[in-house]
């Protein structure tokens, strides 16, 4: 009889989780589908922006650029783009494995390494990482980050590399590229690098005049690349996250309906067994009778 109620209580509760996990996977579908659309749309507007700059890294001007001089890399910072929660499948496992990977190679270079850390989960594992620096730490910037939002951050890197804090720059994101299929990558954005390819146009900016001057043009739209990268980067990681978390319920929730036949079957053995042996017992006792 205990085996049973443990069976029956075990079963109420993992009924109980399915509920749980299949609300999560249902408001995870909702707000994946918004945050792929907002992916969808700034990835035109980086697209532009960095077609743009790409023909103004043509000129010879920008090579004196605070912010496109390439020095040699002693100094490494890393802005890792996380999530607040957990229950993500491996969405922030994936990131952590790739800021890993990257610090390990800049110890064996004898590269130095800072990490700036956008979400809780990315904060809590930097701070368990020895002989890395932990800059900043700021919480995940909901499902639509804004310009205020990516600001301190972006002030944080131009001020940094400017004055020679760090040599070079790496954005670590989770890039969606399908609603199955999630990869988290790295990028340089200092010293702020463009395709060549990409440079290559009919529509030459070499006899452009620019006004009030090169410097000031390139302190304006230079940064406003960086943050266009950032905000792009974080609107890919949120949709990821909100994909794999969706995926990630979907899983517990099918385990759930699984173990739910498993624990079922267990409940329904037993109890035909009490009931084989109830039997056997009347019909022992009757015979004793006789």
């Amino acid at each position: 009889m205990a085996s049973k109620i443990a069976l029956k209580r075990r079963i109420t509760s993992v009924k109980n989780t399915r509920q749980i996990t299949k609300a999560m996977e249902l408001v995870a579908a909702s707000k994946m589908k918004k945050a792929q659309e907002f992916a969808r749309h700034g990835r035109a507007y980086r697209s532009a922006a960095h077609s743009l700059l790409s023909r103004i890294n043509q000129m010879t001007e920008v090579e004196e650029h605070p912010l496109f001089k390439k020095r040699e890399i002693k100094r490494r910072l890393y802005i890792v783009l996380s999530s607040n929660r957990g229950l993500a499948g491996a969405y922030n496992a994936n990131v952590m494995r790739l800021l890993s990977r990257s610090i390990i190679n800049d110890t064996k270079n004898d590269i130095k390494s800072s990490v700036i850390a956008v979400g809780k989960q990315a904060a809590q594992f930097t701070r368990r990482l020895q002989e890395v620096e932990l800059v900043a730490a700021y919480p995940m910037f909901g499902d639509q980050p804004t310009a205020n939002d990516i600001r301190p951050i972006l002030n944080t890197i131009v001020e940094q590399y400017s004055q020679e804090m760090t040599d070079n720059v790496v954005l670590i994101y989770t890039d969606l590229k399908s609603n199955i299929l999630q990869v988290a990558t790295s990028i340089s954005l200092l010293p702020a690098q463009f395709d060549e390819e990409a440079g290559d146009s009919d529509q030459s900016l070499m006899s452009v005049t620019f006004e009030p001057s090169v410097q000031v043009v390139l302190d304006n739209v230079a940064e406003r690349l960086l943050e266009i990268q950032i905000w792009q980067a974080m609107l890919e990681s949120i949709a990821s996250e909100h994909s794999m978390r969706m995926m990630a319920m979907k899983s517990a929730t099918d385990n759930a309906s699984d173990l739910i036949d498993d624990l079922t079957l267990a409940f329904n053995t037993a109890r035909q067994a009490a009931i084989t042996q109830e039997l056997a017992e009347i019909t022992g006792g009757a015979e004793a009778i006789k």
